[in-house]
């Protein structure tokens, strides 16, 4: 059951931290290339819109899938808690309660991820409508 528990501990908090860096580096990377993108250089609007959407799914799948992820180490560690009850035989309730606030720290770790991921997707898309809107207004549709 260690082998669980450090699953709970570094496997999954692990990935939503590395997941969490990714898509603020995909943030980063996108709102700098806003800031100097020449939207006249692209011949028409489609090509204007895969330059400007590349790599934006990044941050909606992570925004979207960490709490699942979250939830996932929260289960393990409440499983991890019943066993530890059950083999041990002990149904103290700090030993419980213990247990069962350490398994939401993934779930926890989870929201602390999925909602900055949120605003940035809905930035970046929100500024790529601008910038989109820009385009057809100088150059047409």
């Amino acid at each position: 059951m260690d082998a669980l528990k450090n699953l709970v501990d570094y496997g999954v908090i692990g990935l939503l931290l590395v997941l969490s860096v990714w898509a603020f580096a995909v943030a980063l990377e996108r709102w700098r290339f806003f800031r100097r993108v020449d939207i006249g250089q692209f011949p028409n609007s489609q090509f204007c819109e895969i330059a400007l959407t590349k790599r934006l799914v990044i941050i909606g799948t992570v925004a979207a899938n960490a709490p699942y992820i979250g939830l996932l180490g929260t289960v393990l560690g409440i499983m991890l808690t019943f066993h530890t009850m059950g083999t041990s035989g002990t149904m103290a309730v700090s030993t419980i309660m213990i247990g069962l606030s350490l398994a939401l720290k993934a779930t926890a770790v989870g929201l602390l991820v999925a909602i900055p991921c949120v605003v940035m997707n809905n930035v970046l898309r929100r500024r790529v409508a601008e910038l989109m809107t820009l385009y057809e207004a100088q150059y047409g549709a």
